[in-house]
């Protein structure tokens, strides 16, 4: 068991342009170098992602991401902004605004950041007055984006100036967010692995949708890898059960480092239905100078996954313009674990731009390009396939639904037109209905809950429909009933509507032949009424005459007799049997 409660957390990626000071920042807020690799201590650059924590003094742990800020990592840059809870964009006084600060500052956007504090960094190398005209273009950049109203600090990391006050608007920041939803559907996309001695392939990222728990069986997307887990760790805590908003490591039993990589998830088994088409929104970047079209080299990145994509617009769009959001398919050479309400950003790499980004809104679109309206609601999901099954309908939307009929989910469109569609075929096959096992689960289910059909044996009938009822049938029954002991064949009689008068007691088969019900309570009173003469017994012959008939049938009688306890042989006679002596003693 933990040794005490997790407390709350938060992770905050940073962002910027090169050399504006985002890795001091977090070394001074956190106490931890960011930067993991000899080379970027050697020249002083980021170049993958760093991971850093602090306590904040509300209490909250703060996890920080610090993502390269020069533009050759721009895919590092954006395998650490997915799943922040906000962000802690960086602008150096000195230089200003930069191309990487307004590539991240709309990344971010695309991304679905919801709110950040602004550093404004290395004012101690600046006079006062520069400070503020600096001050006044930082304004003007942030002006209309989701930074506009932000916190700005004017922070030294070499003096200390304005750490405390850049700590407490993080930490204000924070507690007035949302906390981090558990929607018992965990996900985290990874950003390393490695193995850790003595423990095995680890990997870490930050965990969104639920919560992981030691034993977890868990599945790796894309690729087919799936194991357990056996560790969880947090800020260097050992733990029994992460939530979700926070940053895990992860002890993976059944996987080894080569079977995951950054660009994975991991997730729990059967919860997700991995996928490389989807449709989306797509939101154009303004500033761009030429459309967004079909033909391109598009790369997505989504969470730390990035790979190449085929864009399609939809409604029969050839290109969306700057600063245009239209609908898009999107085709990935890999199946991915994604659900409605992801966020994507798509960059082009022939001209080395982000183009734009959106929200994934259909995981499985089903209709033709040219057809489809996608948004993310579950109804316009069950009413484009008619029938869902609510377990599928789960793992790509997301949304838990209870069963209309059997393990499906209904539109009631559809359910309407496989009523009508059922009751036709059932009306067109006659008295003797539909087999059962001619139907698919769908009219299966539905056969059992509608008031004018109903289920005889494994049969389906209109109610009051019988091929009991058919003249031919009644015609034969009345045959066998005036011929007790020589009943004619069931010529022209369908072997399922002699299973059903079997099943209902109207006839009897014995050896192959059929007989009218009340032709055994005949028999027995003949065979009961024969030994009242004979005690001791009567043979077959003396039953045959008695009944009036042949040996062809009444030796069938005979046998069904004795096995249902009319009579008893000894030696080459019948004698009573318990039902026989029961019928004497009630009579």
């Amino acid at each position: 068991m933990n040794p005490e409660p997790l407390r709350p957390c938060r992770v905050v990626a940073t962002a910027g342009h090169v050399d504006h000071g985002k890795s001091s920042l977090v070394r001074v807020l956190t106490g931890i170098d960011p930067d993991r690799w000899a080379e970027e201590k050697a020249r002083g650059l980021t170049i993958d992602l760093g991971f850093a924590h602090t306590l904040l003094d509300s209490g909250t742990e703060l996890s920080f991401v610090d993502v390269p800020g020069h533009v050759r990592f721009l895919p590092n840059m954006l395998a650490g902004v997915g799943g922040v809870a906000a962000c802690l964009f960086v602008v150096a006084a000195t230089e200003g605004w930069k191309p990487q600060s307004e590539e991240h500052l709309r990344i971010l956007e695309l991304a679905g950041t919801p709110a950040g504090v602004v550093a404004f960094t290395k004012v101690d190398l600046l006079r006062d007055e520069e400070v503020e005209l600096a001050r006044l273009e930082l304004d003007e950049h942030l002006a209309g984006s989701f930074l506009a109203s932000a916190p700005v600090i004017e922070v030294a990391a070499t003096t200390g100036r304005g750490i405390t006050e850049l700590r407490q608007a993080l930490d204000a920041l924070l507690g007035g967010l949302d906390e981090a939803p558990d929607l018992d559907r965990p996900r985290l996309w990874v950003d390393r692995s490695f193995s850790a001695a003595g423990a095995g392939t680890v990997v870490t990222g930050t965990l969104t949708g639920g919560a992981f728990e030691v034993g977890n069986h868990i599945a790796v997307v894309p690729g087919s890898g799936t194991g357990r887990i056996r560790g969880l760790q947090s800020h260097g805590r050992s733990v029994d059960r992460a939530g979700p908003g926070r940053r895990v490591a992860v002890n993976l039993v059944g996987l080894e480092v080569s079977d995951v990589a950054r660009g994975q998830a991991v997730v729990r088994s059967d919860q997700w239905e991995p996928t490389g088409r989807f449709d989306a929104s797509l939101d154009v970047l303004a500033g761009l100078d030429h459309p967004v079209a079909r033909r391109g080299a598009y790369v997505l990145h989504c969470g730390t996954y990035s790979g190449r994509a085929q864009v399609q617009l939809l409604g029969g769009r050839a290109e969306a313009p700057p600063g245009g959001s239209v609908a898009a398919r999107i085709r990935l050479p890999a199946a991915l674990a994604l659900t409605p309400g992801d966020r994507f950003v798509l960059r082009e790499s022939g001209r080395d731009e982000t183009v734009g980004g959106g929200v994934v809104l259909d995981v499985q679109p089903v209709l033709r390009p040219g057809r489809a309206a996608p948004d993310q609601s579950a109804d316009r999901v069950v009413a484009e396939r008619g029938w869902i099954e609510a377990d599928l309908l789960l793992r790509i939307t997301g949304e838990r639904r209870t069963p209309d009929l059997g393990g499906w989910v209904v539109d009631p469109q559809a359910r309407s037109l496989a009523e009508e569609e059922l009751r036709f075929r059932v009306s067109q096959a006659g008295p003797e209905g539909i087999a059962v096992g001619g139907l698919d689960g769908r009219h299966r289910a539905l056969a059992a809950t509608l008031p004018d059909l109903q289920i005889v044996g494994d049969q389906v009938r209109l109610v009051g429909q019988s091929p009991l009822t058919d003249g031919r049938t009644q015609s034969w029954l009345a045959e066998i009933e005036r011929d007790l002991f020589a009943p004619g064949p069931p010529d022209g009689i369908d072997r399922r509507v002699l299973r059903e008068l079997v099943q209902q007691g109207s006839v009897i088969e014995a050896d192959g032949l059929y007989f009218h019900a009340s032709a055994i309570d005949r028999a027995a009173s003949l065979v009961a009424e024969a030994l009242t003469n004979d005690p001791e017994g009567v043979t077959a012959s003396q039953i045959r005459q008695a009944l009036g008939t042949s040996r062809k049938w009444a030796l069938p009688l005979l046998g069904y007799l004795d096995a249902n306890g009319f009579t008893r042989r000894r030696g080459d006679l019948r004698i009573p049997g318990p039902r026989l002596a029961r019928s004497d003693r009630d009579g």
